[in-house]
């Protein structure tokens, strides 16, 4: 009676262990750079959002607000969210460059170079360049 032995072979699980590799180098990147796309495209929104506050906040009060606060401090608030309080809100950092009563700036940075392929800024009027 000859007796066999069930299994794998040391060749067959070193080809499954390569081709895993390799799906894997060829997948990570492409998931690292939708992260990074998913975060861009977050904080222009968010900064398209803080656009159309202080333009509701200039149609309302023929000025812009005299600070961030005032956009979140009234009811009911212009902004949902505030963006300004140093936090990192989906890899971003926001500031305010320029706020009076004409005109405005705000400016999206990402947290970490691996959270964002660069700042944006957007500008009185609602526009929005990356920097």
């Amino acid at each position: 009676m000859r007796m066999t032995k069930a299994g794998f072979t040391l060749v067959e699980i070193m080809i499954v262990v390569l081709i895993i590799a390799l799906l894997s180098a060829i997948a990570i990147p492409n998931v690292l750079r939708a992260r990074i796309n998913a975060h861009d495209a977050s904080a222009q929104a968010a900064l398209k959002t803080i656009a159309t506050a202080m333009e509701t906040y200039l149609s309302t009060n023929s000025v812009y607000p005299p600070n961030t606060t005032a956009l979140i401090g009234v009811t009911p608030p212009y902004l949902q969210v505030d963006y300004f309080d140093g936090n990192p809100h989906g890899g971003f950092t926001f500031t305010v460059d320029t706020l009076n009563a004409s005109i405005y700036s705000v400016t999206a940075a990402p947290a970490s170079v691996n959270l964002g392929s660069g700042s944006y800024t957007i500008t009185t009027g609602s526009v929005l360049v990356k920097n």
